[in-house]
C-alpha cells in the first residue's frame, strides 16, 4: 500500500482504502460474505489479477478477512472485519453525495449497489410516514427490507419474516421503476415486476425514492 507521507486521518485512511476498485469491493461485502467468483460477476469490468491484489491490501489492512465455509458449502468466502464494516456510514455517506452527481453515459449496478442506493436515496417526504417489511426478490438474491418513518430503510440478506408486501423484478426493471419513471403498473402488465401481499404497501414503497433526475 502507498503512503501519502501525511498525518492526517483523511490521508491515512486513504492510505488503506483509497486505491481503484477498493472501496467498491467493500460496498459489495456489506450486506455478507461473498466468495471470489461472487465479487468478480458484480464488478465486471475489473480484471481478476486486480481484484485479487485489492483483496490482498484490503486484507493487509484489515478491512477484510478470508474464512473457509462450513459443510455443505465448504467455499473460502471473503468478508468484512470489525474495522471494515466501521466504513458503512462512510459509503453511505459517499453513496448519497455521490447520488446528486450526473450519471455516466454507460455502466450497470450490481444487486448489492442497488440495495445501497435505496439506502442512500430514500425519501421520507415521498414515503408519507410508511412503516412496512417488504421481501425484496432481485434475481435470485432475497433481502428482507424495513421502513421505517424515523428509521428509513433497513436492509439485511435473506427472507423476510411476516411481510407487509413483496416485490420481485430483476436489477433493470427497478431503476426504471425507482429512478427512471417507468409506470408501476406499466412493469407489472409487461410481466418484469411482480407485486404480492398488499399491493397497495408495494406500491407505496416503489415510491419512496426520487424519481428521474431532471436533465
Amino acid at each position: 500500500m502507498r503512503s501519502y507521507g501525511d498525518f492526517c486521518g483523511v490521508a491515512r485512511a486513504l492510505s488503506a482504502v483509497g486505491e481503484r476498485w477498493a472501496l467498491l469491493i467493500v460496498r459489495e461485502l456489506l450486506l455478507g460474505p461473498k466468495r471470489f467468483s461472487d465479487l468478480s460477476r458484480a464488478l465486471p469490468t475489473l480484471s481478476q489479477n486486480v481484484l485479487s491484489q485489492r483483496l490482498r491490501e484490503l486484507e493487509q489492512a484489515g478491512v477484510v478477512t478470508r474464512r473457509l465455509l462450513g459443510p455443505p458449502a465448504g467455499a473460502r468466502v471473503y468478508e468484512l472485519t470489525p474495522r471494515g464494516r466501521d466504513l458503512e456510514d462512510t459509503l453511505l455517506a459517499l453513496g448519497t453525495w455521490g447520488s446528486r452527481q450526473p450519471l455516466p453515459p454507460t455502466g450497470q449496478l450490481s444487486v448489492d449497489a442497488l440495495m445501497l442506493a435505496l439506502r442512500t436515496t430514500y425519501d421520507a417526504r415521498r414515503a408519507g410516514g410508511l412503516r412496512a417489511r417488504v421481501d425484496l426478490r432481485v434475481a435470485t438474491d432475497r433481502f428482507d427490507v424495513e421502513v421505517d418513518p424515523a428509521e428509513g430503510v433497513r436492509i439485511t440478506r435473506g427472507t423476510a419474516a411476516r411481510p407487509t408486501a413483496g416485490v420481485r423484478a430483476d436489477v433493470p426493471t427497478l431503476l426504471a421503476v425507482l429512478f427512471g419513471g417507468r409506470p408501476v403498473d406499466d412493469a407489472v402488465a409487461a410481466g418484469d415486476l411482480d407485486l404480492s401481499g398488499d399491493r397497495g404497501v408495494a406500491a407505496r414503497f416503489l415510491a419512496c425514492f426520487p424519481g428521474p433526475t431532471p436533465a
